[in-house]
């Protein structure tokens, strides 16, 4: 989510002026690591896609930065707006919280940590903290990948003691998350034994900057190291932009920013089993573990290891979807059957409507243009 960052960040966008899918495709040639196509050979309706550009670019949607779309392995289009280019870093806010997932893959698939049933609290316990009671002894990564510990702890909440605009300010955000008390469940919420998969969720990115700090101290290297040389460099990923704690701790929970191309990169990966150019970077298993659903958000939507889990609806048709999703509308989203991975950046920051705005371009284009 990262509101509070997003305040300071928002900026006042230039329209640039019309121009065709084609012309922006030869304006930003693709990248020797990335297999391009057009809309027509990957199954796609040119002529969806452009009315969506035309829309666009006349301000029916507001603040949209990029929409790329790869088809079968290819960059089959891709479109800028607003002053940006494929060379933009795109802050997309809390998507970071899903590459944290990534990288707690590849480090249990390295064995430099045990598994996701590994308690945290315990890792810490060369650091002062308040509110010391043995049920947060038992908190485990899965209960952090999955927005369900009993942290009292929801970002949705501006009264929560661990919202995350309380944190920004603080200087320790380690013992800011250590410090919170035991989240309480009143008779009108359900508790975790009463909820699908036996967990609550409760939006929390102090918990996921946490996994940052564990993936550090069990790796002993810092993450944006781990994620250079384990995640980004195989990818070809060389240029991001990193957000930091007080005391320069890289913020795991979200603000990373990663070029648009990048972005869809990380989609793909996925959807082709955590392999990229033949090379397996995340686990098969981890994959799939990763996008299944582990907690309920609501009656649509369920949540993997920091993936949300959803299905579209386009043209009286269902498209299941695992996707990262992060504050402004920001969305990549893999539809595995449709062999399709769509990046949707957007800086519509703390805006009422945001993420319905994003789902509308997703469902009445770029889906519409799938069918």
């Amino acid at each position: 989510m990262i509101r509070g960052l997003g305040t300071t960040l928002l900026c006042t966008l230039l329209l640039l002026p019309a121009s065709s899918a084609q012309d922006v495709k030869q304006a930003n040639p693709g990248p020797a690591d990335w297999a391009t196509g057009n809309p027509a050979a990957s199954g796609l309706s040119a002529e969806r896609l452009q009315t969506m550009e035309t829309a666009i670019r006349s301000g029916e949607f507001q603040r949209i930065s990029s929409v790329l779309v790869a088809r079968h392995g290819q960059l089959a289009y891709e479109a800028y707006f607003n002053g940006f280019d494929s060379n933009s870093l795109m802050d997309t806010r809390s998507a970071t919280k899903t590459i944290t997932s990534m990288l707690i893959g590849i480090a249990i698939d390295k064995k430099l940590m045990a598994a996701v049933s590994q308690r945290v609290w315990p890792m810490f316990a060369d650091t002062a903290y308040q509110n010391h009671d043995p049920r947060k002894d038992k908190i485990t990564v899965e209960d952090l990948l999955t927005m369900s510990s009993v942290l009292e702890c929801d970002d949705n909440n501006d009264f929560s003691s661990g919202n995350e605009e309380r944190m920004y300010v603080t200087e320790d955000w380690t013992r800011f998350v250590l410090n919170l008390p035991i989240r309480g469940f009143p008779s009108w919420m359900p508790k975790p034994q009463d909820s699908p998969y036996g967990r609550s969720f409760s939006y929390c990115t102090a918990g996921v900057f946490l996994l940052g700090r564990v993936l550090e101290r069990e790796a002993k290297i810092t993450v944006p190291e781990f994620a250079s040389k384990n995640l980004f460099s195989p990818l070809g990923i060389e240029k991001t932009g990193w957000k930091f704690s007080a005391m320069g701790e890289a913020q795991t929970g979200g603000g990373l920013g990663l070029r648009s191309r990048d972005l869809l990169k990380l989609g793909q990966l996925y959807l082709d089993g955590g392999k990229w150019k033949g090379q397996q970077l995340v686990s098969e298993s981890w994959v799939k573990t990763s996008t299944q659903p582990h907690a309920r958000v609501d009656e649509q939507t369920e949540y993997g290891y920091l993936w949300w889990l959803r299905t579209f609806q386009a043209g009286g048709k269902s498209y299941f979807a695992y996707f990262m999703s992060g504050n402004g509308g920001n969305k990549v989203v893999v539809f595995p059957g449709l062999d399709m991975v769509v990046v949707i950046t957007s800086t519509n920051y703390n805006t009422k409507g945001m993420h319905q705005q994003t789902e509308k371009v997703l469902t009445d284009y770029v889906l519409a243009a799938a069918q």
